[in-house]
């Protein structure tokens, strides 16, 4: 996913504000026209939405653009999110939260998934259904259940019955507290499309120190605003 920076959202919104007053200037009979009215009014929403993300850029959260299918049904492609960057310094990320990491190989893009098991925690997909400490997720935002099987245990990830290899992110024997929990310090990671997402049944865990932020709010496009909960 990319990211946005002050600078190119203080740059765009000063374009969008140039237009607006260029239209203010226009006579009044030529503003009152359907097709200008509208204009003006899609104009109105997008700049105050920009001032909203332009102050809180500035402080402890950036926009994130997202340019793939791996979240559907839950984010859709070009939605615009508000990523809170200092929420994971103060506390670790918690199970359910959607999380914007550093990706386990050498990419410039951050990615997006879904926390679904922390350390400790035992986990098994089997039947259609994702098992955290024995208990099925209630996963309402679904669009379909995952295809395949996968288990934690004897100190590797097994999908399908086969264990992942190399270059997937599974931590030395000596680094898990036991075979079948999740060790400290990593996570399992899950696109709510689970049967089209590059995730953790595809590269193994994700280290504590990838987390980049916690997503807050959808922001684009303005009809599906949504803040997402801790």
């Amino acid at each position: 996913m990319f990211h946005l920076t002050p600078l190119q959202v203080l740059l765009t919104l000063s374009s969008l504000l140039v237009a607006r007053l260029l239209i203010a200037t226009r006579p009044a009979e030529e503003q009152r026209a359907a097709l200008m009215r509208g204009v003006r009014e899609w104009l109105d929403t997008v700049i105050v939405v920009g001032g909203l993300i332009l102050v809180l850029t500035s402080f402890v959260a950036r926009p994130f653009y997202i340019p793939s299918g791996s979240m559907e049904p839950t984010l859709q492609i070009d939605d615009v999110l508000l990523v809170d960057e200092l929420d994971y310094h103060l506390r670790a990320p918690r199970r359910g939260e959607i999380a914007v990491f550093h990706p386990p190989a050498d990419l410039s893009q951050d990615w997006i998934k879904r926390v679904i098991a922390v350390p400790g925690d035992t986990l098994e997909i089997r039947n259609g259904a994702v098992y955290v400490d024995g208990r099925a997720l209630r996963e309402p935002y679904l669009a379909a259940a995952p295809e395949y099987d996968l288990a934690v245990r004897n100190c590797t990830i097994t999908v399908d019955g086969q264990p992942l290899s190399q270059p997937a992110v599974i931590p030395p024997r000596p680094a898990w507290q036991a075979c079948d929990r999740i060790p400290d310090g990593y996570y399992f990671m899950m696109g709510d499309n689970r049967n089209n997402s590059d995730d953790s049944h595809i590269w193994g865990l994700l280290p504590r120190s990838a987390f980049v932020g916690r997503t807050l709010l959808r922001i684009w496009p303005p009809q599906r605003l949504a803040f997402f909960k801790s």
